[in-house]
């Protein structure tokens, strides 16, 4: 299933389980706003990756247009990386 959108062939289910704990332990420091820098940084530059990589999904536009989704979820990601620093409510210190 991975393969078609990411190009992720021949790796084990564990090393998904593994990758998508370390994947929620970040979106908690994300959602929590502590280390800004780096929880921003990271959740930005993996949401670039991800929506770079699916590239070829963009060309059959209409079977795919859940991937169009990315692109302004991609700005916002940016939006907030760039302006983290204002992001005081509910955030830990």
């Amino acid at each position: 299933m991975f393969e078609a959108f990411y190009g992720l062939a021949g790796i084990s289910a564990e090393v998904f389980y593994v990758i998508g704990a370390l994947q929620m332990v970040l979106i908690l420091a994300f959602v929590a706003g502590a280390w800004k820098r780096i929880t921003y940084g990271l959740v930005l530059l993996f949401h670039g990756v991800s929506t770079l990589s699916s590239y070829n999904q963009y060309l059959d536009p209409f079977n795919n247009l859940l991937f169009f989704a990315a692109w302004p979820m991609l700005a916002a990601c940016i939006a907030l990386y760039l302006l983290r620093d204002s992001d005081t409510r509910w955030t830990v210190k």
